[in-house]
Protein backbone atom coordinates (compact mmCIF):
# COMPACT_ATOMS: atom_id res chain seq x y z
CA UNK A 1 0.00 0.00 0.00
CA UNK A 2 0.79 3.48 -0.73
CA UNK A 3 1.27 5.66 2.33
CA UNK A 4 0.49 9.36 1.83
CA UNK A 5 2.13 11.93 4.24
CA UNK A 6 0.44 14.94 3.35
CA UNK A 7 0.83 18.35 4.31
CA UNK A 8 -2.57 19.78 3.70
CA UNK A 9 -5.80 17.47 3.72
CA UNK A 10 -7.85 17.25 0.50
CA UNK A 11 -11.72 15.80 1.09
CA UNK A 12 -11.19 12.32 0.71
CA UNK A 13 -7.35 12.68 1.27
CA UNK A 14 -5.34 12.61 4.25
CA UNK A 15 -5.01 14.78 7.21
CA UNK A 16 -1.55 16.68 7.84
CA UNK A 17 1.00 15.22 9.94
CA UNK A 18 -0.59 11.61 9.39
CA UNK A 19 -0.01 8.49 7.01
CA UNK A 20 -2.83 7.03 5.39
CA UNK A 21 -3.55 3.98 3.25
CA UNK A 22 -7.01 3.85 1.47
CA UNK A 23 -6.31 0.06 0.04
CA UNK A 24 -5.58 -0.81 3.66
CA UNK A 25 -8.53 1.33 5.12
CA UNK A 26 -5.58 2.59 7.93
CA UNK A 27 -4.63 6.18 8.95
CA UNK A 28 -1.99 6.77 11.23
CA UNK A 29 -1.10 9.71 13.51
CA UNK A 30 2.13 8.49 15.34
CA UNK A 31 4.05 10.85 17.48
CA UNK A 32 3.07 13.99 15.39
CA UNK A 33 2.64 16.35 18.70
CA UNK A 34 -1.04 16.22 17.94
CA UNK A 35 -2.78 17.93 20.64
CA UNK A 36 -6.52 17.16 18.91
CA UNK A 37 -8.06 14.60 16.57
CA UNK A 38 -7.99 15.89 13.41
CA UNK A 39 -10.92 17.18 11.83
CA UNK A 40 -10.36 15.62 7.98
CA UNK A 41 -10.26 12.12 9.13
CA UNK A 42 -10.90 10.34 5.61
CA UNK A 43 -14.29 8.71 5.95
CA UNK A 44 -13.04 5.25 4.57
CA UNK A 45 -11.16 4.49 7.50
CA UNK A 46 -11.08 1.58 9.70
CA UNK A 47 -8.17 1.36 11.51
CA UNK A 48 -6.87 4.67 13.32
CA UNK A 49 -3.52 5.00 14.89
CA UNK A 50 -3.10 8.19 17.16
CA UNK A 51 -0.61 7.58 19.66
CA UNK A 52 2.54 9.05 21.19
CA UNK A 53 0.97 12.44 20.99
CA UNK A 54 0.57 15.08 23.76
CA UNK A 55 -3.17 15.27 23.61
CA UNK A 56 -4.61 15.03 26.80
CA UNK A 57 -9.06 15.56 26.20
CA UNK A 58 -11.31 13.96 24.16
CA UNK A 59 -14.56 15.77 23.89
CA UNK A 60 -18.31 15.10 22.70
CA UNK A 61 -17.93 13.88 19.09
CA UNK A 62 -14.49 14.01 18.67
CA UNK A 63 -14.95 11.07 16.18
CA UNK A 64 -18.42 12.20 14.33
CA UNK A 65 -20.13 9.12 13.48
CA UNK A 66 -21.56 10.48 10.27
CA UNK A 67 -18.17 10.66 9.07
CA UNK A 68 -16.71 7.95 10.34
CA UNK A 69 -19.62 5.11 9.43
CA UNK A 70 -16.77 2.15 9.32
CA UNK A 71 -14.59 2.66 12.17
CA UNK A 72 -13.94 -0.70 13.41
CA UNK A 73 -10.15 -0.18 15.39
CA UNK A 74 -9.14 2.72 17.51
CA UNK A 75 -5.89 2.66 19.07
CA UNK A 76 -5.30 5.87 21.60
CA UNK A 77 -2.35 4.36 23.54
CA UNK A 78 0.45 6.58 24.71
CA UNK A 79 -0.89 9.49 24.69
CA UNK A 80 -1.47 12.05 27.33
CA UNK A 81 -5.22 11.46 27.94
CA UNK A 82 -6.84 12.41 30.87
CA UNK A 83 -10.47 13.79 30.22
CA UNK A 84 -13.15 11.60 28.02
CA UNK A 85 -16.37 13.01 27.33
CA UNK A 86 -19.90 11.66 27.10
CA UNK A 87 -20.45 10.97 23.42
CA UNK A 88 -16.63 11.45 22.53
CA UNK A 89 -16.14 7.38 21.44
CA UNK A 90 -20.21 6.79 20.04
CA UNK A 91 -19.14 4.97 16.83
CA UNK A 92 -21.41 3.11 15.01
CA UNK A 93 -19.19 0.35 13.84
CA UNK A 94 -16.40 0.45 17.28
CA UNK A 95 -15.16 -3.34 17.95
CA UNK A 96 -11.48 -2.67 19.38
CA UNK A 97 -10.45 -0.14 21.58
CA UNK A 98 -6.58 0.98 23.07
CA UNK A 99 -6.53 3.72 25.95
CA UNK A 100 -3.52 2.21 27.10
CA UNK A 101 -0.22 3.87 28.71
CA UNK A 102 -2.76 6.77 29.27
CA UNK A 103 -3.38 9.25 32.74
CA UNK A 104 -7.05 8.89 32.25
CA UNK A 105 -8.14 11.28 35.77
CA UNK A 106 -12.38 11.48 34.28
CA UNK A 107 -13.87 9.02 32.18
CA UNK A 108 -17.79 9.90 31.59
CA UNK A 109 -20.05 6.19 31.71
CA UNK A 110 -21.63 7.69 29.26
CA UNK A 111 -18.67 7.88 26.59
CA UNK A 112 -19.76 5.40 23.78
CA UNK A 113 -22.91 7.45 23.86
CA UNK A 114 -26.69 6.44 25.55
CA UNK A 115 -27.33 3.07 23.38
CA UNK A 116 -25.12 -0.08 23.06
CA UNK A 117 -22.24 -0.03 21.89
CA UNK A 118 -20.92 -2.77 19.26
CA UNK A 119 -17.50 -3.07 21.10
CA UNK A 120 -15.88 -6.04 21.54
CA UNK A 121 -12.40 -5.02 23.10
CA UNK A 122 -11.16 -2.83 25.49
CA UNK A 123 -7.44 -2.32 26.78
CA UNK A 124 -6.92 0.00 29.47
CA UNK A 125 -3.10 -1.12 30.44
CA UNK A 126 -1.90 1.17 33.14
CA UNK A 127 -4.79 3.51 32.11
CA UNK A 128 -6.70 3.74 35.47
CA UNK A 129 -4.71 4.63 38.66
CA UNK A 130 -7.12 7.33 39.36
CA UNK A 131 -9.66 5.51 41.61
CA UNK A 132 -12.09 7.58 40.63
CA UNK A 133 -11.96 6.50 36.80
CA UNK A 134 -12.28 3.32 38.13
CA UNK A 135 -15.30 3.35 39.39
CA UNK A 136 -16.73 5.37 36.07
CA UNK A 137 -15.63 2.21 34.13
CA UNK A 138 -17.68 0.13 36.97
CA UNK A 139 -20.52 2.26 36.59
CA UNK A 140 -20.09 2.25 32.66
CA UNK A 141 -19.59 -1.65 32.68
CA UNK A 142 -22.56 -2.09 35.36
CA UNK A 143 -24.68 -0.03 32.67
CA UNK A 144 -24.97 -2.72 29.75
CA UNK A 145 -23.44 -0.38 27.19
CA UNK A 146 -20.71 -2.77 26.68
CA UNK A 147 -22.70 -6.13 26.60
CA UNK A 148 -20.84 -7.71 23.75
CA UNK A 149 -17.62 -6.76 25.22
CA UNK A 150 -15.77 -10.21 24.78
CA UNK A 151 -11.86 -8.74 25.86
CA UNK A 152 -11.24 -6.67 28.45
CA UNK A 153 -7.83 -5.65 29.64
CA UNK A 154 -7.37 -4.09 33.14
CA UNK A 155 -3.65 -5.04 33.51
CA UNK A 156 -0.66 -2.79 35.47
CA UNK A 157 -3.08 -0.14 37.00
CA UNK A 158 -2.03 -0.91 41.11
CA UNK A 159 -5.51 -1.91 41.81
CA UNK A 160 -5.96 -3.31 45.43
CA UNK A 161 -9.67 -4.33 45.26
CA UNK A 162 -11.91 -4.34 42.67
CA UNK A 163 -15.65 -2.23 42.93
CA UNK A 164 -18.69 -5.09 43.62
CA UNK A 165 -20.66 -6.38 40.32
CA UNK A 166 -17.78 -4.46 38.56
CA UNK A 167 -18.12 -7.26 35.85
CA UNK A 168 -22.07 -8.64 36.14
CA UNK A 169 -23.43 -6.99 32.80
CA UNK A 170 -20.88 -8.90 30.41
CA UNK A 171 -22.31 -11.53 29.22
CA UNK A 172 -19.94 -12.07 26.41
CA UNK A 173 -16.50 -11.73 27.82
CA UNK A 174 -14.13 -14.36 27.17
CA UNK A 175 -10.92 -13.02 28.43
CA UNK A 176 -9.85 -11.08 31.34
CA UNK A 177 -6.65 -9.86 32.30
CA UNK A 178 -6.02 -8.33 35.80
CA UNK A 179 -2.23 -9.30 35.74
CA UNK A 180 0.44 -6.88 37.47
CA UNK A 181 -1.77 -4.97 40.07
CA UNK A 182 -1.94 -4.78 43.88
CA UNK A 183 -5.24 -7.16 44.44
CA UNK A 184 -4.78 -8.70 48.14
CA UNK A 185 -8.32 -10.32 47.29
CA UNK A 186 -11.52 -11.34 45.91
CA UNK A 187 -14.20 -11.71 47.80
CA UNK A 188 -16.30 -8.58 47.03
CA UNK A 189 -15.51 -9.67 43.40
CA UNK A 190 -18.90 -12.15 41.83
CA UNK A 191 -17.75 -13.35 38.23
CA UNK A 192 -21.22 -15.13 38.07
CA UNK A 193 -22.84 -14.57 35.13
CA UNK A 194 -19.80 -14.73 32.52
CA UNK A 195 -21.00 -17.81 31.42
CA UNK A 196 -18.69 -17.65 28.51
CA UNK A 197 -15.24 -16.58 30.39
CA UNK A 198 -12.50 -18.73 28.90
CA UNK A 199 -9.37 -17.02 30.27
CA UNK A 200 -8.69 -15.27 33.78
CA UNK A 201 -5.37 -13.46 34.34
CA UNK A 202 -4.41 -12.54 37.76
CA UNK A 203 -0.91 -13.56 37.72
CA UNK A 204 1.83 -10.83 39.51
CA UNK A 205 -1.00 -9.42 42.27
CA UNK A 206 -0.69 -9.77 45.80
CA UNK A 207 -3.55 -12.26 46.48
CA UNK A 208 -2.60 -14.23 49.70
CA UNK A 209 -5.42 -16.91 49.64
CA UNK A 210 -8.62 -17.66 47.77
CA UNK A 211 -11.96 -18.69 49.76
CA UNK A 212 -14.30 -20.79 49.18
CA UNK A 213 -16.67 -18.50 47.63
CA UNK A 214 -14.31 -17.58 44.82
CA UNK A 215 -13.52 -21.04 44.03
CA UNK A 216 -16.72 -22.18 43.93
CA UNK A 217 -17.35 -19.53 41.57
CA UNK A 218 -14.21 -20.61 39.01
CA UNK A 219 -15.96 -24.33 39.07
CA UNK A 220 -19.16 -22.99 38.00
CA UNK A 221 -17.96 -21.26 34.89
CA UNK A 222 -18.49 -23.93 32.19
CA UNK A 223 -16.15 -22.50 29.95
CA UNK A 224 -13.09 -21.25 31.99
CA UNK A 225 -10.07 -23.51 31.35
CA UNK A 226 -7.26 -20.77 32.03
CA UNK A 227 -6.73 -19.54 35.13
CA UNK A 228 -3.01 -17.90 35.26
CA UNK A 229 -2.34 -17.29 39.14
CA UNK A 230 1.89 -17.26 39.07
CA UNK A 231 3.65 -14.60 41.28
CA UNK A 232 1.02 -14.18 44.23
CA UNK A 233 2.22 -13.80 47.96
CA UNK A 234 0.16 -17.05 49.18
CA UNK A 235 0.31 -17.24 52.62
CA UNK A 236 0.34 -20.90 53.55
CA UNK A 237 -1.45 -21.18 57.00
CA UNK A 238 -4.62 -22.77 57.80
CA UNK A 239 -7.25 -20.52 55.11
CA UNK A 240 -4.98 -21.98 52.04
CA UNK A 241 -6.58 -25.79 52.55
CA UNK A 242 -9.33 -25.24 50.16
CA UNK A 243 -6.91 -23.70 47.95
CA UNK A 244 -3.96 -26.76 47.66
CA UNK A 245 -7.40 -28.95 47.31
CA UNK A 246 -9.01 -27.08 44.65
CA UNK A 247 -5.39 -27.00 43.21
CA UNK A 248 -4.71 -30.52 43.54
CA UNK A 249 -8.37 -31.23 41.91
CA UNK A 250 -9.11 -28.89 38.95
CA UNK A 251 -7.47 -28.61 35.59
CA UNK A 252 -8.09 -25.11 35.20
CA UNK A 253 -5.21 -23.31 36.31
CA UNK A 254 -2.03 -23.27 33.85
CA UNK A 255 1.57 -23.58 35.92
CA UNK A 256 0.03 -24.43 39.14
CA UNK A 257 3.01 -26.99 39.73
CA UNK A 258 5.28 -23.20 40.28
CA UNK A 259 2.98 -21.80 42.90
CA UNK A 260 4.57 -21.43 45.73
CA UNK A 261 4.02 -19.57 49.46
CA UNK A 262 5.47 -16.58 50.22
CA UNK A 263 4.84 -16.61 53.92
CA UNK A 264 5.51 -17.57 56.76
CA UNK A 265 8.95 -18.27 56.90
CA UNK A 266 8.74 -22.48 57.54
CA UNK A 267 6.96 -22.12 54.58
CA UNK A 268 8.52 -20.24 52.06
CA UNK A 269 9.44 -21.80 48.48
CA UNK A 270 7.28 -24.76 49.55
CA UNK A 271 5.16 -25.63 46.52
CA UNK A 272 1.49 -25.42 47.14
CA UNK A 273 0.75 -28.34 45.24
CA UNK A 274 2.91 -30.41 48.01
CA UNK A 275 1.57 -28.99 51.23
CA UNK A 276 -0.22 -31.84 53.26
CA UNK A 277 -2.09 -31.38 56.02
CA UNK A 278 0.31 -32.15 58.73
CA UNK A 279 2.40 -29.01 57.19
CA UNK A 280 -0.13 -26.71 58.54
CA UNK A 281 -0.98 -28.29 61.90
CA UNK A 282 -4.17 -26.76 61.66
CA UNK A 283 -6.41 -26.54 64.92
CA UNK A 284 -8.81 -23.66 64.54
CA UNK A 285 -11.68 -23.78 62.32
CA UNK A 286 -10.15 -23.17 58.70
CA UNK A 287 -12.90 -20.14 57.31
CA UNK A 288 -13.48 -18.79 60.75
CA UNK A 289 -14.75 -15.45 59.49
CA UNK A 290 -17.44 -17.93 58.04
CA UNK A 291 -18.36 -19.52 60.78
CA UNK A 292 -18.51 -17.10 63.30
CA UNK A 293 -20.87 -15.01 60.72
CA UNK A 294 -22.97 -18.56 60.88
CA UNK A 295 -22.86 -18.18 64.71
CA UNK A 296 -24.30 -14.68 64.70
CA UNK A 297 -27.02 -16.01 62.32
CA UNK A 298 -27.49 -18.60 64.98
CA UNK A 299 -27.64 -16.34 67.81
CA UNK A 300 -30.29 -14.41 65.92
CA UNK A 301 -32.61 -17.22 65.05
CA UNK A 302 -32.36 -18.20 69.30
CA UNK A 303 -33.42 -14.63 70.44
CA UNK A 304 -36.08 -14.11 68.09
CA UNK A 305 -37.84 -17.29 69.05
CA UNK A 306 -37.25 -16.54 72.50
CA UNK A 307 -38.71 -12.84 72.10
CA UNK A 308 -41.52 -14.34 70.05
CA UNK A 309 -42.09 -17.53 73.19
CA UNK A 310 -42.16 -14.54 75.53
CA UNK A 311 -44.64 -12.24 73.74
CA UNK A 312 -47.10 -15.20 73.38
CA UNK A 313 -47.33 -15.95 76.85
CA UNK A 314 -47.78 -12.67 77.79
CA UNK A 315 -50.79 -12.51 75.43
CA UNK A 316 -52.04 -16.37 76.82
CA UNK A 317 -52.05 -14.88 79.86
CA UNK A 318 -52.86 -11.14 79.71
CA UNK A 319 -55.69 -11.44 82.18
CA UNK A 320 -53.66 -12.84 85.00
CA UNK A 321 -51.13 -10.20 84.29
CA UNK A 322 -54.35 -7.30 84.18
CA UNK A 323 -55.54 -8.82 87.41
CA UNK A 324 -51.79 -8.64 89.51
CA UNK A 325 -51.80 -5.47 87.99
CA UNK A 326 -54.18 -3.72 89.70
CA UNK A 327 -53.76 -5.86 93.16
CA UNK A 328 -49.91 -3.91 92.84
CA UNK A 329 -51.90 -0.70 91.84
CA UNK A 330 -54.00 -1.08 94.79
CA UNK A 331 -51.20 -2.49 97.53
CA UNK A 332 -49.52 1.23 96.26
CA UNK A 333 -52.05 2.95 96.53
CA UNK A 334 -53.20 1.84 100.07
CA UNK A 335 -49.00 2.53 101.16
CA UNK A 336 -49.33 5.62 99.75
CA UNK A 337 -52.34 6.91 102.27
CA UNK A 338 -50.96 5.36 104.84
CA UNK A 339 -48.10 7.58 104.91
CA UNK A 340 -50.12 10.53 103.78
CA UNK A 341 -52.03 9.91 106.82
CA UNK A 342 -48.99 9.77 109.08
CA UNK A 343 -47.69 13.08 107.61
CA UNK A 344 -50.86 14.70 108.02
CA UNK A 345 -50.40 14.02 112.11
CA UNK A 346 -46.92 15.25 112.11
CA UNK A 347 -47.38 18.07 110.40
CA UNK A 348 -50.64 18.95 113.22
CA UNK A 349 -49.09 20.10 116.65
CA UNK A 350 -52.87 19.48 118.16
CA UNK A 351 -52.77 16.19 117.07
CA UNK A 352 -49.02 15.69 117.75
CA UNK A 353 -49.76 16.55 121.51
CA UNK A 354 -52.38 14.70 121.56
CA UNK A 355 -50.69 11.81 120.78
CA UNK A 356 -47.96 12.78 123.58
CA UNK A 357 -50.08 13.42 126.35
CA UNK A 358 -50.63 9.82 128.14
CA UNK A 359 -53.82 10.61 129.92
CA UNK A 360 -55.59 11.20 126.75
Amino acid sequence: PVLLGCGSAQPGGCPALCECSEPAKTVKCVNRNLTAVPPDLPPYVRSLFITGNPLTHLPAGAFPAQRLPDLASLNLSGNHLRTVEAGALALPALRQLDLSGNALSSFSPQAFGEGGSPLEELALRGALRDHGVLLSLAALLQSGTLRNLSRLELADNGLLLLPAGIFTALPALRQLDLSNNSLVGLRNVSFQGLGQLQSLNLSDNSLGVLWNSTLAQFRSLPALRHIVLGHNTWVCDCAIEDLVAWLKDSDQVEGKEALTCASPDKMLGKALLKISSSDLNCSVPIDLPSQLQTSYVFLGIVLALIGAIFLLVLYLNRKGIKKWMHNIRDACRDHMEGYHYRYEINADPRLTNLSSNSDV
